[in-house]
């Protein structure tokens, strides 16, 4: 069935790994009545974790997108990985999404993947609820577990349903505080609703203030009414309860037990009624006419179309997938289609909504619908579809940078050009996945979100295609600068029985703040070089800072003045001075007290409060420096500076210290000098690594 704008719902369910995101997405399919039997995760036949990878290791790897039909409404729900290897596909359920659900175990509370993604959502002021799972464990406690999401989220969480607990204090059921009814576990069926528990009156009658109260922050009117009278009616606190939810001003909170089927009716209810419709949302574009600026686009089923590829799949039956949010007007099958940011048009065929990797055709999707184009020739992520040519295009997803990166290569020479062509597919489908030949180091380097994030790509790869790979640390970009200024010349004299060459150049040269790179300055009057062999002076220059005197790497941050020289005006050419020029620089770099730089990247850490002292240790032990640390709740947050170099099996180190639990995020800082045995080391190496180059 197709579904108007007003009748859909996207809900992303996000969370830390092991919470149980998969096993709520599968029971609330059985809830909704879109599959007969909800399966474990633990018998791999879940309709979400249906990948290879994914049955072997008993995780989410990649986002899968099913939907429910409720009281005429399609609730299109995402289920999505836990690791942080696999976060590019949480945050393209959060540009699809309106609503987040974040799972938080009732054993273990809050944790750091959860806040991370809540500091996502807060950046892109996404409404949101918590749902805590797992009430049936007899160590669990709600209200405890809302205490430590307020403590480190720094949120009144507003429960819409509240566990029922027997005189054994074993979990029962839920009750629904809307609604007031109360629905109890039915062993392996859905839960049935039954007689609410009068020692809960009293709860219930607070739990329900609590929400008229959120329900009132939705207008001034309903505010001013709520003052005067203390109380709303029920469909002013419907109505006050989606004004105030799509402009994210509370969080709803769920208690149930999803291997119980408990908690799940009045959540499926909430979604129909309560979670933010497209029409309530927005999405940001850039317009090339209006040099880049930022606007807001509103969802309107009305305009014509403009719509988002939000990630690129392929599948060995169905082949290329391009998953399309429709931001304005609606999409057709059959039609043709404008791809603003290749500039080309396209006619697609079918067009399909899906259950997991099932796919269901539909004859059009509305403005606020996700669904899937197969087989397009141009469209890729990120890309902005049209009716028609626009130079308005979407703001591409924000997603991190890898932070784990190695070098690759096929065993067998001849799979070379097939191993790249397969990296490539990958980047493509998963942009936090880079795939890139390092013409400095001569190495392909693929680098992505951790060591399990790689590892799981070259594992596809040796088993769908027999590829054997292998694998080693990447050579760090080092570079090189000088540190005083020194000048030099140099005279290219070569006589070959004609015409000879000949150029003569004298420059000096100066450091430049760190940087700034590179300035050339002319600084010859009346006519020592003529201005014809300049740019071959200059060439030469360019040359010579593309491999330093000290270990070979690319020269930076120097000014090069040419202060003098001499030509031949037969003998000369552009030639003989590019010649002089590059020989000049190198003689002039081995008198300006050259230096080493290594490439420094901001680090930021989270670790539980119980790793703290370790994690600044290993720090200090990589020559980092530490530039602030945050605390909430248990969960640490470390700012530092650190060499690339000792970052490079951060990931494995970290996992190590932590026992897998610690996270974080790399990004590139400056360029810092190095000395003394550190740099002796380096020069070695690229010294050897000269050597090899030449034997092979």
């Amino acid at each position: 069935m197709t579904f108007e704008t007003s009748r859909i719902r996207n809900v992303s369910l996000a969370g830390h790994g092991g919470t149980g995101k998969t096993t709520l997405f599968e029971h609330l399919l059985f809830a909704g009545g879109a599959i007969t039997k909800a399966e474990s995760v633990e018998s791999g036949k879940t309709l979400s974790d249906y990948t290879p990878e994914e049955i072997e290791r008993k995780i989410s790897v990649h986002a899968t997108m099913a939907h429910i039909e409720r009281d005429g409404v399609k609730i299109t729900l995402f289920d999505t990985p836990g690791s942080a290897d696999f976060t590019g596909d949480v945050i393209l359920s959060f540009r699809a999404a309106e609503f987040a659900l974040l799972t938080v175990d009732a054993r273990s509370g809050v944790q750091i993947e959860m806040l991370k993604l809540w500091r996502n959502l807060d950046s892109r002021n996404k409404p949101r609820g918590i749902f805590v799972t797992r009430l049936n464990d007899e160590r669990t406690n709600f209200k405890k577990t809302l205490a430590d999401i307020k403590e480190k989220l720094r949120i009144e969480p507003v429960p819409f349903t509240l566990p029922i607990l027997g005189e054994d204090a074993s979990y029962r059921g839920v009750i629904d505080v809307l609604s007031g009814k109360a629905f109890f576990v039915q062993k392996g069926a859905l839960e049935k609703e039954g007689e609410l528990p009068l020692a809960l009156q009293k709860e219930l009658a607070a739990a329900k203030e609590r929400i008229i109260e959120a329900a009132a922050d939705g207008n001034d009117a309903l505010m001013e009414q709520y003052l005067e009278t203390n109380t709303l009616n029920d469909a002013d606190i419907y109505k006050g309860l989606v004004e105030a939810l799509a402009a994210n001003k509370f969080v709803p909170a769920f208690a149930g037990d999803a291997l119980l089927n408990s908690g799940l009716l009045p959540f499926l209810d909430f979604a129909v009624k309560i979670c933010p419709s497209p029409l309530n949302a927005q999405d940001l574009a850039v317009d090339a006419r209006e040099q880049g600026m930022r606007h807001e686009v509103v969802l309107d089923p009305e305009k014509p179309l403009a719509a988002l590829v939000i990630k690129t799949a392929y599948d060995q039956f169905s082949g290329k997938l391009s998953w399309i949010k429709i931001i304005c007007g609606r999409l057709s099958a059959d039609s043709e289609i404008y791809n603003c940011t290749d500039h080309k048009k396209e006619r697609i065929g079918k067009l399909y909504i899906c259950q997991g990797k099932k796919l269901e055709e539909v004859p059009e999707l509305y403005a606020g619908d996700i669904g899937i184009i197969s087989k397009s020739a141009s469209s890729k992520t990120n890309d902005t579809i049209t009716a028609a040519e626009s130079t308005c295009v979407f703001v591409p997803l924000r997603l991190p940078e890898p932070v784990h990166s190695v070098a690759v290569n096929a065993l067998a020479k001849k799979d070379d050009d097939k191993l790249g062509e397969l990296l490539v597919r990958a980047a493509e489908e998963d942009k936090t996945f880079r795939y890139a030949f390092n013409a400095e180091t001569k190495e392909t380097v693929i680098s992505g979100m951790g060591e399990l994030h790689v590892t799981i790509i070259l594992d596809k790869i040796k088993t769908n295609q027999k590829i054997e790979v292998e694998t080693h640390i990447p050579r760090v970009a080092y570079r090189e600068t000088i540190t005083k200024k020194a000048g030099a010349e140099y005279t290219h004299k070569k006589q070959t029985g004609g015409h000879g060459q000949y150029g003569k150049v004298m420059l000096e040269i100066a450091p430049l703040p760190r940087g700034e790179h590179y300035q050339f300055i002319n600084a010859i009057f009346g006519g020592a070089i003529p201005k014809s062999y300049m740019p071959g002076v200059e060439k030469g220059v360019l040359e010579g800072m593309a491999n330093g005197v000290m270990a070979g790497y690319p020269v930076v941050d120097v000014a090069v003045k040419i202060i003098d020289g001499k030509y031949h005006p037969v003998d000369s050419s552009e030639l003989s001075f590019k010649l002089a020029g590059r020989n000049a620089f190198k003689e002039a770099m081995k008198l300006a007290n050259p230096t080493l730089l290594e490439p420094i990247q901001n680090l930021t850490v989270f670790v539980e409060s119980k790793y703290l002292g370790d994690v600044m240790s290993d720090l200090s032990s990589k020559r980092g420096r530490i530039l602030g640390q945050n605390s909430s709740g248990g969960i640490e947050e470390i700012r530092a500076q650190v060499p690339q170099a000792e970052l490079l099996r951060y990931s494995i180190d970290l996992r190590s210290i932590t026992s897998g639990t610690g996270s974080f995020s790399v990004d590139f800082a400056h360029y810092a000098p190095i000395s003394g045995r550190i740099a002796d080391d380096v020069i070695k190496e690229a010294a050897a690594f000269r050597v090899q180059e030449a034997e092979e």
